[in-house]
C-alpha cells in the first residue's frame, strides 16, 4: 500500500467537490428529491473507470458516492472518474456538500497475541479487505480496524471510534462535540486529529488528515 495515489489526488486540479477520507475519495451531491437522486445515480453509475468497490447510495436529499472503500486503493486514474462525476452532478442541476462528508470507523486495539479479526468478520458478517480489517459488503456500516495496543498500556484491549471529515468540516465537529458535554482529551496531532471522550471516558478520534490536515508530528 501507498501514499502515492490519495496523495496525488489531493493535489489534482477538478477534484474540489472531493474528500479524502480513511475509506478513499468520497462526495455528496444534494439534490430535491429521492427521485433526482435516482436518476443522478443511475447516470453516475455509466460512468467509465468506476472501481468494482465504487458504493453509490441515495436518500431524497443527496447522493454519496465512494470510488474505492479505502485511500489506500486510490489511483491516478481516479481523479479522471471523480472529475466526470463532478461534471455529471453539475450538469443535473446537484451541488456537492464536502462538509456532509464523514465516515465512521470502529479501531479495536488488542495484544498482538489477541487479534482476532475473524469473530467480528463472523459476528458482523463483514468482508475481508486486508489482513487488519473487514468492511460492510453492503456500504453502509462502519470500517472495523483491527491495531495493535501500545505496549506501554496495562490493558489487553480497548475500543474507540474514528470519525474522517473533511478538513473544514474538523473544528465545527469537535466544537459542537464540546458543547455537548464531551472534552479534547489529546490534540498533540491537530490540525490533522483530536482524541476526544465523552464524560465517561469512551474516547473519539476526529481525523481530517486524510484529507490534507497534516499531523503535527508528520
Amino acid at each position: 500500500m501507498s501514499e502515492d495515489g490519495w496523495r496525488q489526488f489531493l493535489a489534482a486540479e477538478g477534484v474540489d467537490d472531493w474528500v479524502v477520507l480513511h475509506g478513499g475519495p468520497t462526495a455528496v451531491f444534494r439534490v430535491g428529491s429521492l427521485q433526482e437522486a435516482a436518476r443522478l445515480a443511475a447516470s453516475l453509475a455509466n460512468v467509465d473507470g468506476l472501481d468494482p468497490r465504487t458504493v453509490l447510495s441515495l436518500a431524497s436529499d443527496h447522493v454519496t458516492v465512494k470510488l474505492t472503500r479505502e485511500m489506500w486503493g486510490t489511483e491516478a486514474r481516479h481523479v479522471d472518474v471523480a472529475r466526470a462525476i463532478s461534471a455529471l452532478a453539475r450538469e443535473s442541476g446537484a451541488t456537492a456538500d464536502r462538509r456532509a462528508v464523514h465516515e465512521v470507523q470502529v479501531a479495536i486495539a488488542a495484544k498482538p497475541e489477541a487479534i482476532d479479526l475473524g469473530f467480528w468478520r463472523a459476528v458482523l458478517g463483514y468482508a475481508s479487505l486486508h489482513d487488519d480489517n473487514c468492511l460492510d459488503p453492503l456500504g453502509q456500516g462502519s470500517t472495523v480496524w483491527m491495531q495493535d495496543l501500545d505496549p506501554e498500556k496495562p490493558l489487553r484491549h480497548a475500543m474507540h471510534v474514528d470519525v474522517s471529515v473533511a478538513r473544514e468540516e474538523a473544528d465545527a465537529r469537535i466544537a459542537a462535540a464540546v458543547a455537548a458535554g464531551g472534552r479534547v482529551v489529546d490534540d498533540s496531532n491537530a490540525p490533522g486529529a483530536w482524541i476526544l471522550s465523552d464524560t465517561s471516558g469512551n474516547k473519539v478520534c476526529v481525523a481530517a488528515w486524510p484529507d490534507g490536515a497534516p499531523l503535527r508530528d508528520s
